[in-house]
């Protein structure tokens, strides 16, 4: 970030809520509070065990992200949270300005390699100094990983192999039929 520019976090994107069954619970958002699954982030509830499925009652601008609280899924194990979104210029100026005094999830200082690369978005995971724990997401994926990932040759965490996202592409635009 420049000098005297102040990062702000950005909007609102998503609330991680911890459930026992995602299909109820998306059930009883639909039915009580007009959720419905948002299409576009279908791959994390249906291409990755224990992936949360995003859910919104404005057409996907703010979701919840409903995980499945039971134990011994792949990921990491998915604290109650609030994820906040901004654009790339914004994503990359915060992760060039790391470490800057915020920690990470651990404890340890927040750094640009902490990075969590989503395959729809790239993430930061983030805590205030009391344990609260946020999300900084761009959703602006390709660009981001021209001008920052690629460009400050910065190595994402991943929670799952890239295969699984190509695959998974790749069967969603398949004929009907193949």
């Amino acid at each position: 970030m420049t000098e005297g520019m102040r990062f702000r976090m950005g909007r609102l994107d998503h609330v991680h809520i911890r459930v026992p069954d995602r299909a109820e619970a998306a059930a009883w958002y639909a039915e009580r509070l007009g959720f419905e699954p948002v299409e576009q982030f279908d791959f994390w509830a249906s291409g990755i065990e224990g992936g949360p499925l995003q859910i919104s009652a404005d057409g996907g601008r703010t979701t919840l992200a409903l995980f499945e609280a039971g134990e011994g899924h792949p990921m990491v194990r998915q604290q109650t949270g609030v994820a906040f979104s901004v654009g790339a210029s914004v994503f990359a100026a915060f992760a060039r300005s790391l470490p800057n005094g915020i920690d990470g999830p651990s404890g340890g200082p927040l750094m640009p390699n902490d990075v969590v690369d989503f395959d729809l978005c790239w993430a930061y995971d983030l805590a205030d100094p009391w344990g609260n724990q946020y999300e900084l997401n761009c959703y602006e994926y390709d660009e981001l990983k021209a001008d920052l990932i690629e460009l400050d040759t910065i190595t994402p965490t991943r929670y799952w192999p890239r295969d699984q996202y190509v695959d998974y592409r790749g069967r969603r635009s398949a004929p009907p039929g193949r």
